[in-house]
């Protein structure tokens, strides 16, 4: 067996190292094919000339595999776009180095004393933007990334430096409102002053923004394959599809900080984010949500796989058009042609995306791209949404036990383990902590019932023969 060498500078001689330019809060495999990926189309088109710090958010433990390959990685991309297949696979060099602050705190404060930094970007998942009240400005670090935001941003404004645009691209509503909404909790709690909280509003901008790129990570079970056509070994290597979208809710002036557009990427910047986030938030994320217990419990690995199953992708397109769609205030042929769109995206047979890597965070993930179509159908229909419910019974089922190999906060799965075990006490008590869902659930009309039952039926039924009766005549709602 041919041995490979490992990817580094050191075979990679060609490429450029460019000047720190932005703070990179996470450096997931999402990250790296999306906004550094990015970063580069701008780099070799000579519009940008930057690269960015890696900072790990929340997580103690140093991948060193970014040293060992000097910062490179591969993003691979395998789909369709306009019509014409692509297979590529680029080498990225935007990232310059890696900060821990759990190791070095010191060195991860002096990137506030560099003004050519002068961006922010983040992605610490729905479960990262959070507001920790037991976070203190005199831990290094504070545990929370809005804490450790706050203390950088803290040494900027006190060493009288200029501002950050700070674009979050966690898949929460209003994100970078949410955002500073924390930071300045902190601000108080920490006593650093109503100046402080002034600089944050008049020398920073909080963007809110969308992502829209389905990256599956890690192309598992290729290594060899893709060891033989790139002539080096590459452990960050990260698959996506072609398609990407970026829409960033914020002044002109990002057009010119950040060229995304001269570059030719799929990036809108714009006064009003809101008809965007709602038709993909909702038709791409939604679906991903509701697919992923069930199709866990019936043995199915990836996206792909729920899509070629007759049962499954009826299951997926019934949602879609029965609660989904008609939920949402956008023009209807917009949002069928999304939809169908969407539904391509999953069935794109190069791309290996595994439900278990979408499984992570689900119950945070369901509260923002399945709940609020579930209280706005009933609130106006009368009705519960049956294709949701039963994503979310499947979800508890899994949750329920550790049957699916549960992947998630700490404290939420402590609510699970702590509840009592028969369905009739289990469901009142998840559906009615508040902290999972930011509402009683129980205060909705039938809907504990209707999880009770969905519990008893995947007990002793199979998920497929569920699915069958749920979408059999082509409706998925029954009235209250």
């Amino acid at each position: 067996m041919t041995s490979f060498p490992g990817l580094s500078r050191s075979i990679r001689t060609d490429l450029t190292v460019f000047p720190e330019k932005a703070i990179q809060f996470g450096g997931g495999n999402f990250m790296r094919a999306f906004f550094n990926w990015q970063m580069q189309q701008m780099n070799d088109r000579g519009l940008f000339g930057g690269s960015a710090v890696l900072v790990q958010p929340i997580s103690k433990e140093t991948n060193f595999a970014f040293a060992r390959q000097d910062y490179l990685f591969t993003v691979l991309l395998n789909g369709i776009e306009q019509g014409q297949p692509v297979d590529s696979a680029e080498v990225v060099s935007s990232i310059s180095r890696l900060v821990n602050p759990y190791t070095d705190y010191a060195d991860y404060l002096a990137l506030a004393d560099d003004r050519q930094l002068s961006l922010i970007v983040s992605n610490t998942t729905e479960a990262g933007i959070v507001y920790r009240p037991e976070d203190r400005y005199e831990d290094e670090p504070p545990a929370g990334f809005p804490g450790k935001l706050t203390a950088l941003l803290y040494r900027r404004f006190s060493l009288g430096g200029p501002g950050f645009t700070v674009i979050p691209c966690e898949l929460i509503d209003r994100n970078g409102e949410k955002l500073l909404e924390i930071v300045k909790k902190h601000a108080d709690d920490w006593s650093l002053g109503e100046d402080f909280k002034k600089w944050l509003d008049t020398d920073n901008t909080f963007c809110c923004s969308l992502v829209d790129r389905i990256v599956p990570g890690f192309p598992r079970g290729r290594e060899q394959e893709l060891q033989q056509r790139l002539g080096y070994r590459d452990d960050l290597a990260v698959t996506a599809e072609p398609y990407l979208l970026w829409v960033i809710e914020g002044p002109d002036s990002i057009r010119e900080q950040l060229p995304f557009e001269q570059a030719g990427l799929n990036v809108i910047v714009t006064e009003d984010m809101t008809p965007y986030r709602e038709r993909k938030v909702h038709l791409l994320n939604g679906p991903h949500t509701a697919m992923v217990p069930l199709g866990l419990l019936a043995g199915l690995e990836t996206v792909e796989d729920v899509m070629n199953d007759e049962a499954f992708s009826g299951y997926v397109r019934s949602l879609i058009e029965h609660e989904l769609i008609p939920m949402l205030d956008l023009p209807l042929e917009q949002l069928r042609s999304y939809a169908e769109a969407v539904q391509e995206r999953f069935r794109n047979p190069s791309i290996r995306h595994e439900l278990r890597s979408i499984s992570l965070n689900s119950v945070s993930k369901f509260r923002s791209r399945l709940l609020p179509i579930l209280l706005r159908f009933v609130r106006e229909r009368r009705e519960l949404p049956h294709g949701i419910v039963l994503a979310l019974s499947a979800l508890l089922y899994g949750y329920k036990g550790d049957r699916a190999v549960r992947q998630d906060e700490a404290s939420v799965l402590a609510i699970f383990d702590r509840a009592p075990s028969d369905p009739a006490d289990f469901v009142p008590v998840i559906l009615g902590d508040t902290s999972l869902w930011g509402l009683d659930l129980n205060e909705l009309d039938g809907l504990a019932a209707a999880v009770q039952n969905r519990l008893r039926e995947l007990e002793t039924s199979a998920p497929r023969e569920l699915l069958h009766r749920l979408v059999k005549g082509g409706t998925t709602t029954c009235e209250l």
